[in-house]
């Protein structure tokens, strides 16, 4: 479960933005007075156009922003007074992998598992499942910097998924990869909410969320423009795309 009340990011402008955003407010909130909560067994989406404050709100919950203002709880643990439990719980996976170069596929997974303090046999049941999933068999041992974009973000999913978290945040997971890496996400994605894992997800590609998600949350300039259900979301389409319907909420709200 995740439970977001009010939160806020403010950032300080130095003179240059200031003069490149033409302002003389010497503060910005990336994220404005946002309030949603994630259900288990559900897939919420935070919908937005670049710089609406999505990855800011993910990078919040997950304990690697603190909130200006308001509360986050997951799994009813509070992100700032109780970020080591609440990091026990989650993986988070974003569209930039930050592997380390010199080490392997296998090595890389068990330096996480390790850091979780994973028993060892519980360790390998969980990456042989993983690795058999994503097809990382098959480069195991090479290092990461030999590995192709999608092969290293398939990586990165087992090094985020190898603890077995209860809350799972995808941020943009599928920007720029080949039509199989992305679908072997799309896979894990469905295979979490199975699970009954509480999963967040940020996207633009209206596809996917159709595809995968239970409710969402539009977001733009900081602030929640729109909150509903998909089923909601898709009868005010009126025939029609997804996509021209997320615009035009946008567009309506500058």
């Amino acid at each position: 479960m995740i439970t977001v009340s009010k939160v806020s990011k403010k950032y300080a402008l130095s003179r240059k933005q200031q003069h490149e955003l033409q302002t003389a407010d010497t503060t910005v909130f990336a994220v404005n007075d946002v309030s949603f909560e994630c259900k288990p067994g559900s897939i919420y989406s935070l919908l937005g156009p670049n710089g609406a404050g999505k990855t800011t709100t993910l990078r919040m919950i997950a304990t690697l922003l603190h909130p200006t203002q308001g509360t986050i709880q997951v799994n009813g643990h509070d992100v700032v007074e109780n970020s080591q439990e609440v990091r026990k719980t989650i993986g988070f996976l974003t569209g930039s992998t930050n592997l380390y170069d010199r080490l392997t596929p296998l090595e890389t997974v068990k330096y996480f598992a390790d850091l979780h303090k994973m028993p060892e046999a519980l360790f390998r049941q969980r990456k042989d499942q993983l690795f058999t999933q994503l097809g990382i068999n098959d480069f195991l041992n090479k290092r990461i910097g030999q590995l192709s974009t999608g092969m290293k973000q398939k990586v990165s999913i087992a090094r985020t998924m190898i603890h077995n978290p209860d809350v799972v945040i995808f941020d943009e997971p599928t920007s720029g990869l080949d039509v199989i890496t992305a679908n072997n996400i799309i896979s894990l994605i469905r295979d979490c909410k199975s699970e009954g894992k509480t999963v967040i997800f940020s996207s633009h590609i209206m596809s996917e969320v159709d595809l995968l998600c239970d409710e969402l949350s539009i977001i733009h300039k900081g602030r929640i423009i729109y909150a509903d259900t998909m089923d909601a979301f898709r009868a005010i389409s009126h025939g029609k795309s997804l996509t021209e319907t997320f615009i035009n909420i946008v567009q309506s709200n500058k």
